[in-house]
């Protein structure tokens, strides 16, 4: 998938562009609905599939105060899109300047840009521009003219409600990631990267990498199994999200660390994915850090069984 950062980066010759529009957190079955749809198009008609979104989520700019936590980094969301077999993304630079520009506007931007569109591809209930002035019934007006099709795709449904980015968050800060993981249409997991911490676990024996994670939602805090990636490596791991009660700290804050089973290595400075096994257990304060390290030590054979 080729990322692009404006419509005429993409060499598209007489191939007309087949676009799928949203923010896509999570890419979650509603998302891929849209984004195959596109596909679909660009096959039917010999064009090429765009996924358009932005580098940021909206609300971080136009209500910073009710940004949501995201259930991706932009690296896994993108990287997600290029799994369902999209040709290109382009990436816009969602800032103060186009949080300010008409929906119709950015559309004939993109017509402008893209010099062909066969079609867009939308959820039914889409809004876009400023002040959120488009919606599916703009984009149909705008395609009579400008001479694309649109399609406007009712959400999917899962056990009698609509799967939304929302509703996921609600499931993944509530603990219910088996449902969170059939709304995404794969297991949830948390990207980061590796930080310098404080070396606690070292001293306990038990080395681990902690993952900023700042702006994502989590999962409550706790131990869990979990599958560590780095690049193409998978490691098993036990993860812990928390406050780390036992450990002396006057101003303790989130945590969010992984210890890999049988790897010991620098770090510092990589995106880490880690998948969510299992639960294993509550976050608890322990009597001295000697019983910490022997309920880690549970932990990791626990953990074991599970893989």
């Amino acid at each position: 998938m080729k990322i692009i950062h404006q419509p005429a980066d993409l060499a598209n010759g007489n191939r007309k562009a087949c676009l799928a529009i949203g923010m896509f957190d999570g890419v979650h079955l509603g998302h891929q609905q849209v984004l195959r749809q596109a596909i679909e198009d660009s096959h039917r008609n010999e064009g090429r599939s765009v996924a358009v979104t932005f580098d940021r989520h909206p609300a971080s700019v136009i209500s910073p105060d009710r940004t949501p936590a995201l259930l991706q980094t932009r690296a896994q969301r993108l990287r997600a899109i290029e799994s369902l077999g999209i040709d290109a993304a382009l990436l816009i630079e969602f800032d103060t300047a186009f949080s300010r520009k008409p929906g119709a506007e950015f559309v004939r931007e993109l017509a402008d840009g893209f010099g062909a569109i066969h079609s867009i591809c939308v959820g039914a209930n889409f809004t876009f521009g400023h002040r959120r002035d488009g919606n599916v019934g703009l984009l149909r007006t705008l395609g009579q003219a400008l001479g694309f099709h649109v399609h406007g795709l009712q959400s999917v449904s899962l056990d009698g409600q609509a799967v939304s980015s929302t509703r996921i968050r609600a499931a993944v800060r509530t603990g219910h990631l088996d449902a969170a993981g059939q709304m995404l249409g794969r297991t949830f997991a948390i990207e980061g990267t590796v930080v310098e911490g404080d070396r606690h676990g070292r001293e306990l024996g038990f080395p681990t990498a902690n993952l900023d994670t700042n702006g994502l939602a989590l999962p409550p805090n706790g131990v869990y199994a979990a599958h560590a990636r780095l690049g193409q490596a998978t490691h098993r791991s036990v993860l812990n999200i928390g406050l780390r009660p036992t450990l002396a700290n006057p101003k303790p804050t989130l945590q969010v660390e992984a210890h890999l089973l049988d790897f010991d290595a620098d770090l510092y400075g990589q995106a880490m994915e880690i998948e969510l096994v299992e639960r294993l257990r509550d976050e608890q304060r322990f009597g001295s850090t000697d019983e910490l390290a022997d309920q880690i030590s549970r932990d990791i054979e626990r953990a074991r069984t599970l893989f």
